[in-house]
């Protein structure tokens, strides 16, 4: 946390501190007044009377006028906030092996509808574009506010089938980004790449540009599996999918199951988009000070407590 005007602190402490020694002061006098009627009756209740009630208001009261003098020192926070500028492409594998069946009801059907689960999470305002992949990289959606005509572009997306070429996607997906602000990538895939461009010189390109890239990894390995119509087991390269992911700063999720890759690509949707930014806090923190001080005053006022 940093302040604008950092000397209100110090006041803010030092005003804190008077409150609440002047709120036990008086309430001291009134026992001492109470001390000085003869009528015993009235004196016994007087010294019956617990003294935390005065002590919680006091300490209110000074909490109240700690916080008030914080929020005039002009308080900012760095936090995560959702960029409405962020620009997502998603390159999706439809590549022969995603036909397996080791995710229900197939690899590549989960991630049809973890797909659609993204694009309903991100933030208002995020651009997302679809590019989907086997022997050749497509460009489906180009990069749009427009939630509606990206869920539409899902069903332009080709049946699985041909080879995997992973690198020609990320390059497709660069060009579709914009020359700067947040730009990510989010690539589906079981990242066994047999295609095209070297999928690690382009993501280590991408990198050097700003752009993250975020890898999900989805299937089995050892499963038996077999893709359709080949003899080749359906795999996943997992430590491929991580070198891509750290060249491109981001993160490599491992999913089993299509519950899974859904919350995957719905916590992505969220995190992919996110940029610190300071904010400033002194209104919240004024309004506390002040709902704080009318709630104590009011509550010692109605007790007959009120200093």
């Amino acid at each position: 946390m940093t302040f604008e005007r950092p000397w209100w602190l110090l006041a803010a402490i030092v005003l804190a501190g008077a409150a609440a020694i002047a709120i036990a002061r008086i309430e001291r006098l009134r026992r001492a007044e109470a001390f000085a009627y003869s009528n015993l009756p009235f004196l016994l209740d007087a010294t019956r009377v617990s003294v935390w009630p005065i002590r919680f208001a006091a300490a209110a009261i000074a909490f109240a006028v700690l916080l008030g003098g914080v929020a005039l020192a002009g308080p900012s926070l760095i936090l995560s906030v959702p960029s409405r500028t962020g620009t997502v492409v998603l390159c999706l594998d439809t590549s022969g092996s995603m036909r397996a069946t080791d995710i229900e009801p197939s690899r590549e059907i989960a991630v049809r509808m973890a797909a659609r689960t993204f694009i309903r999470s991100a933030p208002e305002g995020t651009r997302i574009g679809i590019v989907s992949f086997a022997t050749n990289a497509l460009r489906i959606a180009d990069p749009t506010q427009n939630k509606n005509a990206v869920l539409d572009a899902l069903g332009d997306v080709p049946p699985a089938n041909g080879a995997t070429a992973i690198g020609d996607a990320m390059a497709l997906a660069g060009q579709m980004l914009p020359a700067r602000g947040l730009r990510a990538i989010v690539l589906v895939t079981d990242g066994v790449n047999n295609r095209g461009a070297d999928p690690l010189e382009v993501a280590q390109q991408l990198g050097g540009r700003g752009v993250r890239i975020y890898t999900v990894g989805i299937g089995t390995n050892g499963s038996g599996i077999a893709i359709p119509g080949t003899n080749e087991e359906a795999s996943i390269d997992e430590d491929a999918l991580r070198a891509f992911a750290a060249a491109g700063h981001g993160t490599y999720t491992r999913t089993t199951d299509a519950s899974a890759i859904a919350r995957t690509l719905q916590n992505l949707a969220r995190a992919t988009v996110w940029v610190p930014r300071r904010v400033n806090v002194s209104v919240p923190l004024a309004a506390a000070s002040a709902v704080t001080m009318f709630l104590t005053l009011i509550g010692s006022a109605l007790g007959g407590r009120f200093p």
